[in-house]
């Protein structure tokens, strides 16, 4: 499987150490690394993490997008509400716990893109020009631990999301559902 990923440019495409902030899958000194199943789904929990809102703050960002084998999808999905699953950082507790439970005999978990609206991720397609693909929803991969296994490529190294990408973005707060 080839899932993708934001990083700075400066830096290689995974963590190796577990100085990571917080975030859904993790708490503090857990090392975790995220990926999505497309391109949009990377840039859109990257947008929504950041609090990107704005169309004129795009050429401002400067980031590397990365195509990564991850191999097989984890079969592994936490059992928890959609609005825990896709909810803001309230929910997140809720969500490091149920991650928990899989870090001791798991090597990752599959949950629903919590940046991405319901079916945003249907990608393009061309016929007769370009047209939207199919709704499809997206999906992250949590995968926990150092990787040294996984193999990357820079799909882009000083790169931005597209503006049409803003409007699929399921933000914190100003959003009144979470699902």
């Amino acid at each position: 499987m080839i899932a993708y990923r934001h990083a700075d440019p400066r830096f290689p495409f995974l963590r190796e150490d577990s100085s990571q902030s917080a975030g859904r899958w993790n708490a503090q000194g857990e090392l975790t690394q995220y990926f999505c199943d497309t391109p949009d789904g990377a840039w859109a929990e990257f947008l929504r993490h950041e609090e990107i809102r704005d169309p004129q703050d795009l050429p401002t960002i400067r980031r590397a997008l990365w195509a990564v084998d991850i191999g097989d999808v984890p079969p592994h999905r936490p059992d928890l509400p959609r609005e825990t699953l896709v909810g803001d950082p309230n929910t997140w507790p809720v969500c490091r716990q149920a991650a928990r439970q899989y870090r001791e005999h798991a090597d990752g978990i599959a949950a629903p893109s919590a940046a991405l609206k319901p079916g945003a991720a249907g990608g393009w397609r061309v016929d007769g020009g370009l047209q939207p693909g199919p709704d499809r929803d997206g999906q992250v991969f949590a995968l926990f631990g150092r990787r040294p296994d996984l193999i990357g490529w820079a799909a882009t190294v000083d790169g931005r999301p597209g503006p049409d990408l803003m409007v699929k973005v399921r933000y914190f707060k100003e959003d009144a559902t979470y699902c």
